[in-house]
């Protein structure tokens, strides 16, 4: 990744295909870097597009994080490197975290993005039940608890079902102390805000790994789907790194979605 935007005391690192098709902007999962999006870069840069990974401040190249990471700097810097780029209203694309991020920005910012795809990420404006009010309050105490030495290995297990995606998110996972980490989880929780009335104004694409069992992404994403009138993609033999495990039907899935987004690149009303 040899392009840098320092920002806030962290030198970001992101990769730029360069070229005039059509941007798409990736963004990784909690404790990942840019090297997940590795089979969907060269996809769809062999397709024309314009395609820009990055690293997350504290996360991959982009170490270290020079601030605390939250939800509000993930914001900020995920706009300054849109900006930063001049890039002409770019297809966000988030995983996991990198989900979550993408929604805040599109919600916040909705004349930034031309459409979002989220992978196995759950909804930032869903309403709670209050278990799930729990699940999320009791999380990062749990990861706490967790021996440092174990928490690759097990958030890797817990993540992916394929080997080579297993190993790959053993080496990303091994890059953050646990106290990292887990601030980096506490950041995820910052970006839910419950508004059951909100609907994405911009074109949609939600994927599922049919085998992801992380937090209530299995329950949510249908949910999600049937409030935005849209069909969610399941992706078989995939976990919660549905991008890794199966990146051919993701590839598949992402590029029959920019083939019918509109030209225009006006937000949806």
């Amino acid at each position: 990744m040899p392009f840098v935007l320092s920002l806030r005391g962290c030198r970001l690192r992101y990769a730029d295909s360069g070229g005039d098709g059509v941007p798409v902007v990736f963004s990784h999962g909690a404790g990942a870097d840019h090297v997940m999006f590795g089979a969907q870069r060269e996809y769809l840069r062999a397709r024309g597009c314009r395609v820009v990974t990055w690293d997350m401040r504290g996360h991959g190249l982009s170490r270290p994080a020079g601030v605390p990471f939250t939800a509000e700097q993930a914001i900020a810097d995920l706009c300054a490197l849109i900006e930063h780029l001049a890039l002409d209203r770019p297809v966000l694309v988030g995983q996991s975290l990198g989900g979550n991020l993408s929604q805040a920005v599109v919600r916040r910012r909705p004349d930034l993005a031309r459409a979002l795809i989220v992978i196995d990420a759950t909804r930032n404006t869903a309403p709670l039940s209050w278990k799930e009010r729990l699940l999320v309050k009791a999380a990062a105490p749990m990861l706490s608890t967790i021996p440092a030495k174990r928490l690759p290995r097990l958030m890797a297990e817990a993540s992916a079902i394929t080997p080579d995606a297993q190993a790959d998110a053993r080496r990303a996972f091994g890059q953050l102390s646990k106290e990292e980490f887990v601030q980096v989880w506490r950041a995820t929780v910052e970006f839910l805000s419950p508004d059951p009335g909100y609907r994405t104004p911009v074109p949609l694409c939600l994927i599922r790994g049919e085998q992801d069992r992380t937090g209530n992404i299995a329950s949510a994403m249908p949910s999600w789907a049937e409030a935005e009138g849209i069909e969610e993609v399941v992706i078989p033999d995939a976990g919660h790194i549905a991008n890794q495990d199966n990146p051919q039907a993701v590839n598949e899935a992402i590029d029959a979605f920019l083939r019918v987004i509109p030209a225009s690149k006006q937000a949806r009303r």
